[in-house]
C-alpha cells in the first residue's frame, strides 16, 4: 500500500500516475480543499505529525511514502524521513522542475535574511508572493512599510490574514490579475518569492518583474532529507513505484530504443571527451522530463571515437528487442552538425513516407532530436554517430519493417520515450507509419483488416494492391480509421469477421474484449428491427460465439441479420470516417473467406 502527500501540483501528478495501477493506495491532505479526484485513492485529511504518521502506517501496512508536498513544506518533509527512517519505509521524493539560479536574483536564506536584506536596500514597497502562511513572519516589513500580500480568493486566507491584522485593503488575489498586469498596477520597488519551480509560477514571476524593472528578492528551497528517491515526472514516478513496490502496477513500463541510443550515443561521447561516465547516464526526454539509464559499456576505440552501449529494458512490453543491446559509436567529423549512420542491425530507409531520407538509417524523428539535443550540449563541434542493434537484422523480420520498406535492420524509434506495456499509443503511432508509407509509394485504396487470417482472405479479392494497402488495425478499427480520414486516404476497405462485427454494429470502435463483450440482447434486438423470424432469437439465444450465426440461421433471416449488423457497423464508421472523407466499403468474412456485402 502506498501513502502519497501532499495536494500540490505534484500530489495530483502522483494521484494520477497511482490510478493507473488500478490498486489501492492512500492520500493525504492538510485540508479537505486540496482534495483530488482519484478512481482507486481514499483521501485522508488534517496535518499528521510524526507519531499520527507512524501510526498511519502501521494501522495501513504502508510499503512506500511518496512526499509530494510543496518544496517549503519543511515540516512535513522531516516528520516523512522519520517516519520512514523509523519503519524502514522506501520514500519517493516527487520534485519540482528548478530553472538555474540566476546571479539578477537577490537570493535569501529564508525571511529574517529577505528582511534585513529588503532593509538594508532601502525597499520600502513590495509585492508579496509567498502565500498566505507567510504573513505573520513578514509582520516586521509589513507593519512598517507599504507591502501587498497576493493570496488564495477564500475566506480561509482572508481570515488568517485578519487574525494577524494584514490590512484588507492591501490584498490581492491569484484571480484578479496575472503577474505582469499585478506588478503594472501595484507598481511595486521589488517582489519576494519562493524558488517555487516552474509548477509554481517561479520564472514567470520573474520574467514579469524583469519587464517592468522590478527587483526580484527569492527565497532559496529549503533542502530536502537525505534517504528520498527524487523523481521529477510520472515516467519517473512510475519507473520508481515499479522498482521500490513490485506488483502495484500490473506490468512495467521500459526504455524504447530511440530513449537506449540516447543515452548510449551520450555516454559515447562522454568517453570520447576525456570525461567520466558512471554507471548511469541522464538524458532528457521529449516531455522534459530527466531520467538515468543503466550503461553497459563505455570506452574509447583505438582508432579513433568511442562506442558505449545500453542493454533495452522494455518492461513487460513483448518487444522483440528486449534485452538486446542498443550500440553507439561517435567520432569528430569536419562538418558541423550531428551525422547520423547506419551501423550493423539498423534498418535502411527503401520508401518515402517515414519522414526520413530514403538511404539513410532508420532512426527515426523524435530519437534523433533527442541525440542532437545531448550530444550538442556536450561538444559544439561536428560529431558522426552510429548506431548498431547487434542481431538487428533477424530481428527486423519480426517486425513491419518489411512492408515499411525499411531492410537489413530495425528501426531506431519512440515518441516518448518511454514504452508502455501493450499500450494503444504505440499501435496507433506504428498505424500511422505504415499508412504515410502506402501514401507516400501512390496507394489511394488501403483495406484494413484485423490480423493476417483475414487480411490472407482481403489479398485475393485485391490482388492488385501491393503489400504496403494491407494494414491491421487489431481492434482499433475507430482509430485506425481517424487516421484514414487524417491523412486523406479516399478509399477504406474494412475486412471484418462476425465476432467484431456485432460489437462495432453496437457501437463499439474498440473491438477488444477488456473492453467490450457480445451482447445477445442487442443482436435480439438487430434481428427483430431487420424482420428476422422468431428461430433468429432462439438462435442468438444458445450463441457461444458470434461466429455461430454463420450456420445457425436460415438463408433469408441471414440476409436480413447480417444486412442489418453491416448496416449498422456503417453508421458507426461514418462517426470517425464520414462520407466526406471518402469512400467506405465493409466486408463481413466468415471463417472460409466468403465475403458478405
Amino acid at each position: 500500500m502506498i501513502l502519497i502527500l501532499g495536494g500540490t501540483t505534484e500530489g495530483r501528478l502522483a494521484v494520477r500516475v497511482a490510478d493507473a495501477a488500478g490498486s489501492p493506495y492512500w492520500y493525504s491532505t492538510r485540508d479537505e480543499l486540496q482534495q483530488i479526484e482519484c478512481l482507486h485513492g481514499t483521501h485522508v485529511t488534517g496535518a499528521l505529525d510524526e507519531a499520527a504518521m507512524t501510526a498511519f502506517c502501521a494501522e495501513h501496512g504502508i510499503r512506500l511514502l511518496i512526499d509530494a508536498g510543496h518544496p517549503f513544506a519543511a515540516g512535513l518533509h522531516r516528520t516523512v524521513a522519520a517516519v520512514a527512517e523509523a519503519l524502514d519505509l522506501p520514500t519517493i521524493r516527487v520534485e519540482r522542475v528548478f530553472p538555474p539560479r540566476e546571479a539578477d536574483i537577490i537570493w535569501c536564506r529564508d525571511i529574517p535574511d529577505a528582511l534585513a536584506r529588503l532593509e538594508a536596500d532601502g525597499i520600502s514597497s513590495l509585492l508579496a508572493l509567498t502565500g498566505v502562511q507567510t504573513i505573520r513572519a513578514l509582520k516586521p516589513y509589513w507593519s512598517r512599510h507599504d507591502c501587498r500580500m497576493r493570496i488564495l480568493d477564500r475566506d480561509e486566507s482572508r481570515a488568517l490574514a485578519a487574525v494577524e491584522g494584514f490590512p484588507a485593503d492591501s490584498l490581492v488575489y491569484y484571480a484578479a490579475d496575472d503577474t505582469a498586469s499585478l506588478i503594472a498596477r501595484v507598481r511595486p520597488q521589488a517582489i519576494l518569492t519562493k524558488e517555487s519551480g516552474e509548477s509554481g509560477g517561479f520564472s514567470e514571476k520573474v520574467s514579469a518583474a524583469r519587464a517592468a524593472g522590478v527587483a526580484v528578492y527569492a527565497l532559496e528551497r529549503p533542502a530536502m532529507p537525505a534517504g528520498f528517491v527524487t523523481v521529477t515526472g510520472e515516467h519517473g514516478l512510475r519507473r520508481a513505484i515499479e522498482q521500490l513496490l513490485p506488483g502495484f502496477f500490473p506490468l512495467r513500463t521500459g526504455f524504447t530504443t530511440g530513449a537506449c541510443a540516447t543515452a548510449a550515443a551520450k555516454a559515447a561521447l562522454l568517453a570520447l571527451l576525456g570525461r567520466p561516465v558512471g554507471e548511469r547516464v541522464a538524458i532528457t526526454f521529449p516531455d522534459g522530463e530527466e531520467l538515468a539509464l543503466p550503461v553497459a559499456s563505455a570506452l574509447q576505440n583505438a582508432g579513433g571515437g568511442a562506442t558505449a552501449s545500453v542493454v533495452k529494458d522494455a518492461g513487460d512490453d513483448p518487444d522483440v528487442t528486449h534485452g538486446r543491446e542498443i550500440v553507439a559509436t561517435v567520432s569528430f567529423s569536419d562538418e558541423p552538425g550531428i551525422h547520423f549512420l547506419q551501423g550493423e542491425g539498423v534498418g535502411r530507409v527503401t520508401l518515402p513516407g517515414l519522414g526520413l531520407p530514403v538511404g539513410g538509417p532508420a532512426i527515426n524523428r523524435v530519437p534523433r532530436e533527442m541525440m542532437t539535443r545531448e550530444l550538442s550540449a556536450l561538444y559544439a563541434g561536428g560529431l558522426d554517430v552510429t548506431i548498431s542493434v547487434p542481431g538487428g537484422r533477424e530481428l527486423a523480420l519480426k517486425t513491419f519493417n518489411p512492408k515499411l520498406g525499411v531492410v537489413d535492420g530495425i528501426s531506431i524509434i519512440g515518441t516518448s520515450g518511454i514504452v508502455r506495456p501493450f499500450s494503444d499509443q504505440a499501435i496507433v503511432d506504428a498505424l500511422r507509419k505504415e499508412m504515410e508509407v502506402a501514401l507516400a509509394i501512390g496507394v489511394d485504396h488501403l483495406v484494413i483488416n484485423s490480423g493476417a487470417k483475414s487480411e490472407a482472405f482481403l489479398k485475393s479479392r485485391f490482388p492488385n494492391l501491393p503489400p504496403q494497402a494491407f494494414i491491421h488495425y487489431g481492434n482499433l478499427i475507430g482509430e485506425t480509421l481517424k487516421l484514414a480520414a487524417e491523412l486523406g486516404v479516399r478509399h477504406v476497405s474494412i475486412g471484418i469477421m462476425l465476432g467484431k462485427a456485432v460489437k462495432l454494429a453496437e457501437g463499439h470502435l474498440d473491438t477488444h474484449s477488456r473492453s467490450v463483450v457480445m451482447n445477445r440482447e442487442f443482436l435480439k434486438r438487430v434481428a427483430a428491427e431487420a424482420g428476422c423470424s422468431q428461430a433468429v432469437e432462439e438462435a442468438i439465444g444458445r450463441l457461444t460465439l458470434a461466429r455461430e450465426l454463420w450456420t445457425a440461421l436460415p438463408p433469408d433471416d441471414a440476409h436480413r441479420f447480417f444486412s442489418a449488423i453491416l448496416d449498422r457497423c456503417r453508421t458507426v464508421c461514418a462517426a470517425v470516417y464520414p462520407p466526406s472523407a471518402g469512400t467506405l466499403e465493409i466486408l463481413l468474412l466468415d471463417e472460409a473467406g466468403e465475403v458478405f456485402a
